[in-house]
């Protein structure tokens, strides 16, 4: 039995996928936040380089991938998928799981998938500085990995939750020569008007956008690089789904459940929209994606237009939200955090093509104890949900079903938040309905 499946380099994509053009029912256009109009290129253009609005917007199956970009991809791609047999025995699963292990990147996770093209494309149009956003640290430690590559300045506003519990994210983002804040900062006026109403605030990830945004808004050299939710973000992870497709056909494997995390959608929509186009020709392969229930976008979130910040900075964008102004309780899969989903993502969730599930930490964190005991890795706190969710999956499949799941990140940085729990620390939340009503009343009403 092949326990980890490589795929030659020379067999590395050379495409994204652009699920746009497959969509079952178009994707709705972002709007402009005054007039709800859909909004036209140039009105991105003062945070966005225009090859990045250009795929944004594309309806092209297949966009190139530029032998730059795949150059510093070969790094670490392909990754390897892996099968996690030590598992599928430790949970009496009559089926055969296998993880697409993206921990093996040189920031650890999935997110220089995109860090790189968004790097490279800024590079290309002049721009001398990026500013972003990170909840857990996994999307800040990726771009700053990627301007360090091309000579950028990354600035990065981390939620201060995060900041103060996982102290190695910022150690790392500061060596690859990042500079970072803890959101909300002293930086921009967004973040002080915030401190001034809550000193204590723990931080959003809707806040910290805010706070990237308008950074480069007010920085005539500086340019904003976004981690998820955007359409260019997840056609650049489908490189993902496009490696596992090919690794399955390698070992005569046919993909039956496939499960990631979510968040903003990134990880998930990487791994499952490259199968998108035979699922709707009648494949019965599951898409199930994994979100916490302390933050449940996909599960008890409305599917409507939202500000995708808190401070209202953003267009609007039709997807499955909590309330732009949504403050998550502060468990430790800080990447999962986000009030919305990408609008990709909740499309095909829409139309009844996913099969969302939540959790609780506690129990996603034993999921992830299990893993380590049996294949060895400590995962991340957000690959966690993922685990959970594919030993859920496993436990009721047959001997013919292959279950996927998407490793999207090592947890050798997140050990502060293993030790709480190893400590019985971690409690459980779970978000009330009534606060969830109470946020959704003050999302824009869009006609």
């Amino acid at each position: 039995m092949l326990k980890r499946i490589f795929l030659p380099q020379d067999r590395m994509p050379t495409q994204w996928y652009n699920p746009m053009p497959d969509l079952p029912t178009p994707l709705a256009p972002p709007l402009n936040p005054e007039t709800h109009k859909p909004i036209t290129p140039d009105m991105l253009a003062p945070i966005f380089p225009d090859s990045l609005i250009a795929q944004e917007m594309s309806q092209e199956r297949f966009i190139d991938i530029p032998e730059a970009v795949q150059d510093i991809y070969r790094l670490w791609r392909p990754s390897p998928l892996v099968r996690a047999d030590r598992l599928e025995k430790a949970i009496g699963a009559k089926c055969r799981i296998y993880y697409k292990d993206e921990s093996v990147s040189p920031a650890g996770s999935h997110k220089p998938n995109t860090s790189v093209p968004q790097a490279y494309y800024n590079k290309m149009e002049g721009v001398e500085r990026l500013a972003t956003e990170t909840g857990a640290g996994q999307w800040g430690t990726a771009l700053s990995f990627a301007c360090a590559q091309y000579g950028l300045e990354c600035v990065v506003y981390m939620v201060k939750v995060s900041y103060e519990q996982k102290p190695y994210r910022k150690m790392l983002i500061n060596s690859y020569g990042g500079t970072i804040f803890a959101s909300p900062s002293e930086q921009t006026r967004t973040g002080r008007e915030m401190l001034a109403r809550d000193p204590g605030c723990k931080g959003s990830l809707g806040l910290a956008i805010s706070e990237a945004v308008e950074d480069a808004a007010t920085h005539d050299n500086t340019k904003y690089a976004l981690g998820s939710v955007l359409n260019h973000v997840i056609i650049h992870q489908t490189i993902t789904g496009l490696e596992v497709q090919a690794q399955l056909d390698m070992i005569g494997e046919k993909a039956t459940h496939l499960v990631g995390c979510v968040g903003g959608g990134s990880n998930f929509g990487g791994l499952v929209l490259p199968f998108l186009p035979k699922k709707l020709a009648g494949d019965p392969v599951r898409f199930i994606p994994v979100e916490p229930r302390a933050c449940p976008t996909l599960t008890r979130g409305e599917y409507r237009y939202d500000y995708g910040d808190m401070a209202r900075l953003t267009p609007l964008v039709k997807m499955h939200t909590l309330g732009h102004d949504f403050m998550p309780a502060p468990i430790h899969a800080g990447g999962l955090r986000y009030h919305g989903d990408a609008p990709i993502v909740c499309n095909v969730v829409a139309e009844g093509l996913c099969e969302p599930v939540a959790y609780f930490q506690t129990e996603c964190f034993e999921a992830a104890r299990l893993f380590l005991e049996t294949e060895g890795f400590l995962p991340a706190p957000e690959t966690s949900h993922a685990i959970k969710g594919a030993i859920e999956a496993a436990k009721t499949a047959g001997p013919d079903d292959v279950v996927v799941f998407l490793y999207s990140g090592h947890g050798l940085l997140d050990l502060a938040s293993y030790d709480a729990f190893n400590h019985g620390l971690l409690t459980n939340f779970e978000l009330p309905q009534r606060d969830i009503e109470e946020a959704l009343k003050r999302c824009p009403v869009v006609e």
